[in-house]
C-alpha cells in the first residue's frame, strides 16, 4: 500500500508541475495585447515559495515511518491534490483569454463574477493551495508542512493583495461590489 501511495505522490507532483510549465509557458501575458501589467515579483514569489517549498518539505519528509494512519492521511491529501488540481483548472478555464500567469490586464478581459468566481474571488489559488496542503499531508511531517504550507501561503496572500489592486484599478465600483459579496479564498469563510 504505502509503495503505491509514494508512486501515485510522485506521478501527481510531476503532473502538478508540468501543468504549472504549461500555464506559465501558454498564459504569460503578451505585451501587445496588455492594458495593465503590475505583477510587482509575486509569479516569481510564488514559483521561488513552491520550489523551496518542496525541496524543504520532501527533505524533512518521514516516508520510512509510517502505519495505518499515515496511509489514510496520505491518501486523503492525494485526493486533496485531485480536487486541488481540478478546481484549479476549473477556474483558469472559466477565465479563458483573461487568464494570465502574471498579474496583467488585457484588452479582452472582463470582470468575471459567475461559476467558481461566483463563490470565491479567487478559486485558482483555493486549488494551488488545497494541492500545497494535499503534499504536505503526504510528506508525513509537521515540519513539512510548515515548510511547504507557510511560504506558499504567504505568497499567494501576497498576490491576491497585488491583484485586487490591479482589478479595482480597473473595474473600479464593480469590482468593489463583487468583493463586498464574495469571501477571497474560502466559500462563507474567508
Amino acid at each position: 500500500m504505502r509503495i503505491n501511495i509514494m508512486i501515485l505522490i510522485v506521478y501527481l507532483s510531476f503532473v502538478f508541475a508540468f501543468s504549472e510549465l504549461l500555464l506559465m509557458l501558454f498564459k504569460h501575458s503578451r505585451i501587445k495585447t496588455v492594458k495593465t501589467r503590475k505583477d510587482q515579483g509575486s509569479m516569481i514569489f510564488i514559483w521561488a515559495m513552491i520550489t523551496f517549498g518542496f525541496i524543504g518539505g520532501f527533505f524533512l519528509a518521514k516516508h520510512n515511518s509510517w502505519n495505518s494512519v499515515n496511509s489514510v492521511i496520505a491518501g486523503t491529501g492525494l485526493m486533496l491534490v485531485l480536487v486541488g488540481i481540478i478546481i484549479r483548472w476549473l477556474a483558469i478555464i472559466q477565465l479563458g483569454k483573461s487568464f494570465t500567469v502574471d498579474v496583467a490586464i488585457t484588452e479582452i478581459a472582463r470582470l468575471k463574477t459567475d461559476g467558481l468566481y461566483e463563490k470565491v474571488r479567487h478559486p485558482s489559488y483555493l486549488g494551488l493551495l488545497l494541492i500545497i496542503i494535499g503534499f504536505s499531508a503526504t510528506m508525513n511531517s509537521f515540519y513539512s508542512f510548515l515548510v511547504l504550507f507557510v511560504p506558499v501561503f504567504t505568497a499567494v496572500l501576497y498576490r491576491i493583495s497585488v491583484e485586487e489592486k490591479v482589478l479595482t484599478s480597473e473595474f473600479g465600483d464593480n469590482y468593489l461590489k463583487y468583493r463586498s459579496k464574495t469571501k477571497k479564498l474560502i466559500p462563507g469563510i474567508y
